[in-house]
């Protein structure tokens, strides 16, 4: 996002660190910790009382495919971690108007849409928040910041334009070799937990952050994949 909009930074130099460890604790422990406490019954209840019968039905068996082998947390032990991690939350946006700040950064926005979540899509939850008015008051914060320009588009005009386009040239940076794995090599990758399932393709970039991959579609033509190293499993291909 900052090669395409460099202002405001989401990651200031001077929390470019701390900002992204506390944006990956955020992705990860408290995410899990808020979906185990929002899809308690009388969440689930509500999430889905506007959608049709099948709706429930249908999310559950395609978060319970995605979610194989992980370790779920019970009801009232995620509800004491969720308690726990909203304190720790308030603690420090009651000495800034964001979590680092005066201004948000890529940490605020990460622990924004877990809470974000339990807030609007199962209020009946929110009374979570109670003891903690100043995360309440931090996400009226980030909530007044809006959601920017959007426009409406199709998934097959998004095929078509890939169709149309050739993935942008890769930057020039160093080739970070952990896996004994050249560049050019067929590979899968495939997230470490959630969402098991691989993308095969050819490996074109492996920096210090992320992989690139290469891929061939009969309808979308040749398109980049670009998945980062952290939560993220990469393997050659068996031939």
């Amino acid at each position: 996002l900052e090669h395409e909009q460099p202002e405001p930074v989401l990651f200031p130099p001077h929390l470019k660190g701390v900002s992204r460890v506390f944006a990956q604790w955020a992705d990860s422990t408290l995410f899990w910790a808020a979906m185990a406490y929002n899809l308690q019954p009388r969440g689930v209840t509500e999430m889905f009382a506007r959608l049709p019968p099948d709706a429930a039905k249908a999310f559950a068996e395609d978060r319970r495919e995605m979610s194989t082998g992980m370790l779920r947390q019970r009801p009232g032990d995620a509800t004491a971690a969720y308690r726990s991690y909203l304190r720790r939350i308030a603690h420090m946006v009651e000495e800034h108007d964001f979590l680092f700040g005066a201004e948000p950064c890529v940490a605020d926005f990460a622990a924004y849409h877990p809470l974000w979540l339990t807030r609007v899509c199962t209020p009946a939850m929110a009374d979570i928040f109670e003891p903690v008015p100043a995360v309440l008051e931090w996400m009226d914060r980030i909530a007044a910041l809006g959601h920017g320009r959007m426009e409406k588009f199709k998934a097959e005009d998004a095929i078509t334009v890939a169709a149309n386009a050739e993935p942008a040239p890769l930057l020039d940076d160093v080739f970070q070799d952990e896996h004994g794995i050249a560049l050019g090599s067929p590979v899968t990758v495939a997230a470490e937990s959630f969402g098991q399932e691989p993308t095969a393709g050819t490996l074109v970039a492996a920096t210090r952050t992320r992989y690139t991959l290469r891929r061939e579609d009969a309808r979308a033509g040749t398109v980049h994949v670009h998945f980062p190293r952290i939560g993220y499993v990469l393997r050659k291909a068996e031939q």
